[in-house]
């Protein structure tokens, strides 16, 4: 193939394309002058990217008159070109079972709840207590979320179990694309991950549960990028310690960053010491918002599925933005 794209006999006028998802893995003696010398990246499109590719995946269904695409675009920041193709079948689908004649608003949010959430889970059925326990650390999630700034703003609550093992979950809408993330910004969402285990911890005396495992995983992993990768700990200064992301359309392969065992040691408490911080700023918020914690869930036992204009107390006190739509499960 070498010999084919730059042999002893080229064509005059023929350009070669190809296609890859995997550039990392590719042969360097490819990329060389000559051969695929030029590349292309095609990335997640943004908003503008989005709304165009929605207007061409909707020509196929009816859409009611009230739905605006741009509205739908600004809810699924992140979302690639298949992932909007699918989100038009399954807001379709959504309409087909309820035997409505267009697809609405809702039928697209119900699609983006499933498609980030999974699907809803009827038959399992929670305890008195369980349930009672998932309500207060959903609505600690929510509460966080709208009391902070640097998040997205709160538009549903849930304690419909879905997907494998999420008992409920917590959906916040971006008010725009982000690319740059500030600390106070990674604070916050390492804040809104803690804010349900801060709620059982403070409703239920000291006694968490195991649902805050995802949660924990995913505070753990921001706070160690924060710390390795970021330069966000002023006792180990403005350095990296992680191993170097992959090279992109190179073909080579970078050494991991090594450091000594008290460096490691440092490490490990710099990241615990961010997690804690963030759990005890939760804590501080929903003491403070004891009245609306106690509310919030009240509310979700009575209606399994809370919005912020049925419950204005999750709605966002402060300027609120993030890079990507988020789920938060227990």
């Amino acid at each position: 193939m070498l010999a084919e794209l730059d042999g002893f006999d080229p064509s005059t006028g023929v350009i070669l394309l190809a296609a890859t998802n995997r550039p990392e893995v590719l042969d360097p003696a490819l990329l060389r002058p000559g051969r695929f010398d030029r590349q292309v990246v095609v990335d997640r499109p943004d908003r503008t990217g989005r709304l165009e590719i929605l207007k061409v995946h909707v020509a196929k269904v009816q859409l009611a008159a009230n739905v605006d695409l741009d509205q739908v675009a600004g809810l699924t920041p992140g979302f690639t070109g298949a992932d909007l193709a699918n989100l038009v079948n399954e807001a379709a689908i959504v309409a087909t079972r309820r035997n409505g004649d267009a697809v609405t608003l809702d039928d697209f949010t119900a699609a983006i709840e499933r498609m980030i959430a999974g699907l809803e889970k009827k038959s399992r059925v929670l305890g008195p207590e369980e349930r009672r326990r998932v309500a207060y650390h959903e609505m600690g999630h929510a509460l966080v979320a709208a009391s902070l700034p640097g998040v997205d703003p709160v538009h549903k609550v849930s304690i419909i179990p879905r997907g494998v093992g999420a008992l409920g979950y917590t959906i916040q809408r971006p008010t725009e694309d982000r690319f740059l993330l500030a600390r106070h910004d990674l604070e916050s969402r390492i804040s809104v991950l803690m804010g349900g285990r801060a709620a059982e911890a403070l409703v239920f005396d000291g006694e968490v549960s195991t649902g805050a495992s995802d949660d924990l995983q995913r505070a753990t992993e921001i706070a160690t990028e924060m710390v390795t990768r970021y330069g966000m700990n002023e006792r180990l200064g403005p350095r990296t310690y992680a191993p170097p992301p992959q090279p992109f359309l190179t073909g080579t392969t970078a050494n991991r960053v090594e450091a000594s065992e008290t460096t490691e040691r440092e490490i490990d408490i710099a990241v615990r010491e961010i997690v804690v911080k963030a759990f005890d700023r939760a804590t501080e918020v929903l003491r403070a918002r004891r009245a609306d914690l106690d509310e919030g869930a009240r509310l979700l036992l009575a209606q399994e599925t809370v919005t912020a204009d049925q419950f204005p107390a999750i709605r966002s006190t402060a300027a609120k933005a993030a890079p990507a739509a988020q789920g938060a499960q227990v």
